[in-house]
């Protein structure tokens, strides 16, 4: 019996993917998160073995990425049956559009100078005295 590959045609990150992933990263995000968002915004959905192949990322950090993304509720997960025997195949795609997610990393970075702010006002007073 003759084993034969099957060739998986994935979409690559391009440069406006990869410029994404980094402006995400440079927000605070993890490597893995960043990449996989970058490729969940112009996939309509994925399965793990895509967003590895396409994000650039090994499985562990596939599912780092998705435990994370669930948690915000920013992904959804479906399972799709394999033809034959074997495990369902995990299908992800965005729950919110890339839009709300710009809104929300907005918010965040927001409060995280609110709070840089107040601790430098504290240390003014604090060296006043």
């Amino acid at each position: 019996m003759e084993s034969v590959m099957k060739a998986l045609d994935v979409k690559q990150l391009d440069e406006k993917d990869e410029e994404i992933a980094n402006a995400l990263i440079s927000l605070g995000m993890s490597r893995y998160v960043a990449r996989t968002l970058a490729y969940l915004q112009n996939a309509d959905e994925a399965t793990a073995v895509e967003l590895e192949k396409g994000a650039g990322l090994h499985q562990p950090e596939v599912s780092i990425a998705v435990k994370e993304l669930k948690e915000r509720g920013w992904i959804k997960e479906r399972e799709e049956k394999k033809p034959g025997k074997g495990r369902p195949h995990k299908i992800y795609s965005l729950k919110i559009g890339f839009d709300n997610i710009i809104v929300h990393l907005k918010k965040e970075q927001e409060k995280g100078i609110e709070g840089t702010q107040s601790k430098i006002e504290r240390l003014r007073e604090l060296g006043k005295n």
